[in-house]
């Protein structure tokens, strides 16, 4: 009987562990994609309910990055949060400028973080996960699943993107 106990025993201790650790970055990251502090925190739950539900396959894969891995979960709970019939219906853009809680320390940083935001999904999620949570591309290709070729030519995409909105748009205007 004690056997059985255990196993349940370490899970749950991995699983304090990963929250204490990660759940900050996993909210600020499903923030970023839903632009909804409520929603952010719902899935930040629901990422770790599914990273408990699927441990046993953490496990048989022995997996390196827990973070890269609750980062995939994350975003991927994410995407399921916009596919939602209610977040189709809500128009997300129309509160962008008033997000209080960009982690900014001046204007510039703010305008940065607002351009962030903005980007089209697919962009603003390696973004994210590269710059803001500072895994590797190798992490964040895993965490997104996409090759990481992918993951170079989305990032270099975002990077002109915000050149060009940093400098005030097109030159030719």
């Amino acid at each position: 009987m004690e056997r059985a106990a255990v196993p349940s025993m370490v899970r749950e201790e991995r699983l304090r562990q990963w929250i204490a650790q990660y759940a900050e970055a996993i909210t600020k990251v499903c923030w970023a994609s839903l632009r909804d502090r409520a929603l952010a925190e719902d899935a930040c739950q629901d990422t770790f309910l599914k990273a408990w539900k699927h441990m046993d396959s953490y496990e048989r894969k022995n997996i390196q990055n827990d973070k890269a891995w609750l980062m995939r979960i994350a975003v991927n709970t994410c995407r399921d949060y916009r596919r939602s019939a209610w977040q189709r219906h809500v128009d997300g853009h129309a509160s962008l400028d008033r997000l209080p809680e960009i982690p900014a320390d001046d204007r510039e940083d703010r305008a940065l973080a607002l351009d962030v935001m903005r980007l089209p999904d697919r962009l603003k999620e390696p973004v994210l996960l590269y710059y803001y949570q500072g895994l590797t591309i190798q992490e964040t290709a895993r965490a997104l699943a996409v090759p990481q070729t992918t993951v170079h030519r989305r990032l270099k995409k975002a990077r002109e993107l915000l050149k060009e909105s940093l400098r005030g748009g097109d030159a030719d205007e």
